[in-house]
């Protein structure tokens, strides 16, 4: 597999079926941390380590890049935006990238990713993909093509490492964002994954993934919960 096609195998095409399908009798999801570590794994160059861990008191998905790295864990289903447009997702980053161009080929490492796929199997060039990162040098806030996929576009969510924030909460909503950024208004999404990875780079990085849960437009944010 050429390293183009490696990386949009990474951005959602090529993926194995994955975790539970998402019904529409009970809209919202939680995914705890050791439901994550259940997802398909899958491995682009080497194995980023992720196990279940403990930390300030609440369980993680702990991930830990060397090297060469790029792995991520997939969640394959038809994942109904019409009920759950809202995803949230808890994440801490210890360590990030130096000296890196995150719009070159050799600086597309992340210490900490989600994205979501809009997979088309037999029309491949209909996919497009939206990775919510924490970057290492591009700003938060900031927003760019891939640089090996025109079609899955970057969302720096955070950037720099923050020793001093530990945990953060997003919250994004599917629906608009796919509207805005790709002119899609999707009633469904059918992948979700996490990664850590660092084979561009060759350096390291180190993260953990809290919860992800699916919600309701109308579900408040877990920040504004008693």
């Amino acid at each position: 597999m050429s390293i183009a096609s490696s990386r949009w195998a990474r951005l959602g095409v090529v993926l194995l079926s994955a975790g539970p399908f998402l019904h529409a009798e009970d809209p919202a999801r939680v995914f705890r941390p050791a439901d994550i570590l259940q997802w398909e794994a899958h491995s682009f160059s080497g194995e980023t380590r992720y196990r279940r861990v403990e930390v300030d008191g609440r369980s993680a998905v702990h991930a830990q890049c060397t090297g060469e790295a790029a792995s991520g864990l997939f969640l394959r289903g038809e994942i109904d935006l019409e009920q759950t447009p809202i995803i949230e997702w808890d994440w801490r980053v210890q360590r990030t990238f130096e000296g890196i161009d995150e719009q070159r080929r050799d600086g597309d490492d992340y210490p900490a990713r989600l994205y979501a796929v809009d997979e088309h199997d037999f029309m491949p060039w209909r996919t497009r993909a939206i990775n919510y990162v924490w970057a290492s040098e591009m700003p938060a806030g900031a927003q760019w093509e891939n640089a090996y996929q025109s079609r899955a576009v970057m969302l720096a969510l955070r950037s720099g490492a923050d020793t001093t924030t530990g945990w953060v909460t997003e919250r994004r909503d599917l629906r608009a964002d796919f509207r805005k950024i790709h002119d899609r208004n999707l009633p469904e999404l059918g992948v979700l994954a996490i990664m850590t990875d660092c084979d561009d780079t060759g350096q390291q990085a180190e993260a953990w993934y809290g919860e992800i849960r699916l919600l309701p437009a109308s579900e408040p944010s877990e920040k504004a919960r008693p």
